[in-house]
């Protein structure tokens, strides 16, 4: 039997039983019929701006990303925001994250920058989110009341996470002479050794963007842009659902999304979602049937404008990556 089936298998079984028992725990007690009444009745007044807070934050998105390839490469913003567009479509439908896979071989091959060079300006990023959102979380969570339970009991071990993240890109960048001096101690055939040595540069090389102190300011300028501006959007589209919020608990919100996102889960994190926006929201006075009914547009939207903006950019980033070959071969 194949390897790599056994492990597909294995990863498709966990992620459906994840998304399975946190939906069952989310459902518990909905009136569905409440659910749909709050739904059909959003008012478009309130969701109109959100929508357009959260376009703008796909394209800061594209600009952060672009801050890393750039130490590198000199790819425009149109190139890099339809390329992510394209990789966010692969994570809202595909498996294992395999969005971050796409844009990696888009970039790639409408530049010169190796694909192990892209994919860990990519993985990075999606770190360094993971890093932003446990600082935030942590802060939010001293100054709200009452807290999420599971929220407070993962945040030690989610701190630690973050830190040793931080560490990681401070110190392996430095650590490229260790690395070659292990891979030549190794038997491997002359090729190959050559091979794995090139990808070790590409990836400390992809993490040495970070070690300039402009790229690095700009990135966690829009950083802070984009989750605020996320934050923004949920505070804004709540009264449209029945609610209001703050802007601390949009804020913890979000940071129960994005670490829940971090489990194995089917295609769009369903069940992911639904239970980190229900136990997020309802300490604070919003109902289960409040809580789902956001959650579920809240999708809903997020999967129409990946769709809306993704399929155009997997399209056009195609094209691009193909004339970038085409013209390759006519110079050699």
């Amino acid at each position: 039997m194949n390897r790599a089936w056994i492990r597909r298998t294995l990863y498709w079984a966990l992620s459906v039983a994840v998304s399975g028992i946190l939906l069952y725990y989310a459902l518990r007690g909905v009136e569905w019929a409440r659910v749909w009444r709050i739904v059909t009745h959003a008012d478009l007044r309130y969701l109109a701006p959100a929508w357009a807070i959260t376009i703008w934050s796909f394209f800061a998105r594209s600009l952060r990303w672009r801050i890393l390839l750039n130490a590198e490469g000199r790819l425009g913003v149109r190139s890099v925001f339809w390329a992510n567009m394209a990789g966010y479509l692969g994570n809202s439908f595909l498996p294992a994250r395999a969005g971050e896979v796409l844009r990696t071989v888009l970039i790639s091959g409408e530049s010169n920058l190796s694909k192990a060079y892209v994919l860990t300006t990519a993985l990075s990023e999606r770190m360094m989110d993971v890093v932003a959102l446990v600082l935030a979380g942590s802060i939010v969570l001293m100054g709200v009341t009452p807290k999420p339970r599971w929220m407070v009991d993962a945040s030690r071990a989610l701190m630690a996470v973050a830190i040793a993240g931080v560490l990681f890109v401070i110190i392996v960048p430095h650590t490229g002479r260790m690395i070659e001096s292990v891979v030549k101690r190794i038997p491997l055939p002359a090729s190959f050794r050559t091979v794995l040595l090139g990808m070790a540069d590409q990836v400390l090389l992809g993490l040495r963007a970070f070690h300039d102190w402009r790229r690095l300011a700009g990135f966690g300028v829009l950083t802070a842009i984009i989750w605020s501006s996320d934050a923004c959007a949920t505070v804004a589209s709540a009264p449209a659902f029945g609610f209001t919020t703050s802007f601390p608990v949009a804020m913890l919100m979000l940071c129960a999304l994005g670490l829940g996102s971090a489990l194995p889960s089917t295609p769009g994190y369903v069940g992911v979602y639904q239970y980190a926006a229900v136990t997020a929201l309802t300490p604070f006075g919003v109902t289960r049937d409040q809580a789902l009914a956001y959650i579920l547009v809240a999708q809903a939207v997020g999967y129409a404008m990946v769709l809306i903006f993704g399929l155009p950019g997997l399209y056009l980033s195609r094209r691009k990556a193909a004339t970038h070959a085409g013209l390759g071969l006519a110079q050699q």
